[in-house]
């Protein structure tokens, strides 16, 4: 609550071989023994996620990964965890010890920033205590362009945060969530349900995200769960600028407000945010083609503890299967997990991604795209089943380039 949430954070991925002092340069970026350093090759096992504010760059999640010479059965298992890091990844760093070189897995794993999109830095780690001058003439032979730092002195490190502040994508800033759509002194008002699925005792993190945006606006918020929205609407001195539900009380919300009064979610919000709204506008339309044994997958972005009410588990699959009359089979997987191989699924239903970041998402849109499978958004979906989805997109209009399609669809 009192610091920058971990999806908002630059992600920087540090990669290299065993031992060549990628936890010590976490310890020397940060100013902080955080990470377990050690001279026993492969202490770094799982990828290990550190959440600092790291002057001048603000607020970051470093990554450090298992080495990418890791041995044995084991170690394959480690690689593999270490590649994934790669999808969240908004700029990576690949460690080279001057002892060892630049072999065949630097080649590898420079093939996969580049395959990937992830911008990176190479960096000559201990040049405290090995001569680097053999490996500056092969890389300079190759024109790859590198930096020298001493994770152990801190020599190069401040010229380090400078180039991942100079070779950090822009799309890894966050997109507003409502910050350009409303202005100053407008009327928000904010339905949060409370269910057996809402944690105790506080907000989820889209609500509160969206609120503080609003308050940042000099805009006036008010929240109420949807029992109470009828009442709240009437007790306003004026009509709100703006309603944003969850998207799950849709059919209930929108008889209540107003059609001149816009209305969203924060699923919808959180589409344009993390995602590409266009690609879950043109993949909600798959589901009028829907047979049945269809395989849908439900793809969550956290872990919690299912609840029976659960959105994803519980509520869309009934939902979808009412709506389209067919036996359809369904697949969760939540958090890090994202099947390799699409092939078998007719659709992918996406949460709004509230606890990765974009590129995380990016990663899971573009895998849809090129195995040609659907992909949308909860609250999409759920617009489309309450027939509002025009409506939910208006204020968004100017950056929904299918706008029309939307039109279309809800017709």
């Amino acid at each position: 609550m009192y610091t920058a949430p971990v999806s908002n954070r630059l992600h920087i991925g540090i990669f290299g071989r065993r031992n060549v002092g990628k936890s010590s340069l976490i310890n020397a970026l940060t100013g902080q023994s955080l990470a377990i350093v050690s001279d026993i090759a492969g202490t770094t096992t799982d990828p290990v996620r550190k959440s600092m504010e790291i002057l001048p760059i603000g607020p970051c999640m470093l990554i450090d990964t298992a080495g990418i010479d890791d041995i044995g059965e084991l170690g394959k298992k480690r690689i593999e965890k270490t590649r994934t890091v790669l999808r969240k990844t908004d700029v990576g760093i690949l460690l080279v010890d001057p002892g060892s070189g630049f072999g065949e897995p630097e080649k590898e794993y420079m093939d996969l920033f580049s395959d990937s999109g992830v911008p990176c830095i190479i960096v000559l780690n201990k040049v405290d205590i090995s001569d680097a001058t053999k490996l500056e003439k092969d890389l300079l032979g190759r024109d790859i362009e590198f930096l020298k730092v001493s994770a152990l002195t801190g020599k190069g490190i401040e010229d380090l945060k400078l180039k991942l502040i100079e070779r950090s994508p822009a799309s890894w800033q966050p997109i507003p969530l409502v910050r350009d759509i409303i202005k100053e002194k407008d009327i928000i008002v904010m339905v949060c349900p409370v269910d057996s699925a809402m944690p105790q005792g506080r907000l989820i993190l889209p609500q509160v995200q969206v609120l503080r945006e609003v308050l940042d606006a000099n805009a006036t918020a008010f929240v109420c769960k949807d029992t109470e929205l009828k009442d709240t609407l009437s007790s306003l001195k004026k009509k709100p600028d703006l309603v944003i539900t969850d998207s799950q009380v849709f059919q209930d919300v929108k008889d209540n407000v107003e059609k001149d009064i816009k209305l969203t979610s924060f699923s919808i919000v959180y589409a344009r945010q993390k995602g590409d709204i266009q690609a879950f506008l043109d993949g909600v339309a798959a589901v009028e083609g829907l047979s049945a044994g269809d395989e849908i997958l439900i793809a969550e972005a956290c872990t919690h503890h299912a609840q029976p009410e659960d959105i994803g588990r519980c509520k869309i699959p009934t939902w979808l299967q009412n709506y389209t009359g067919k036996d359809l089979n369904f697949e969760v997987m939540a958090g890090g997990d994202f099947p390799e191989d699409l092939e078998k699924y007719k659709m992918i239903i996406s949460c709004g991604g509230c606890m990765v970041n974009r590129r995380e998402m990016m990663y899971r849109v573009e895998k849809a795209k090129k195995a040609g499978v659907a992909i949308t958004n909860y609250g999409i979906l759920i617009s489309y089943f309450s027939g509002i989805l025009e409506r939910t997109l208006e204020p968004f209009r100017e950056g929904v380039i299918g706008f029309n399609t939307a039109k279309a669809l809800a017709e």
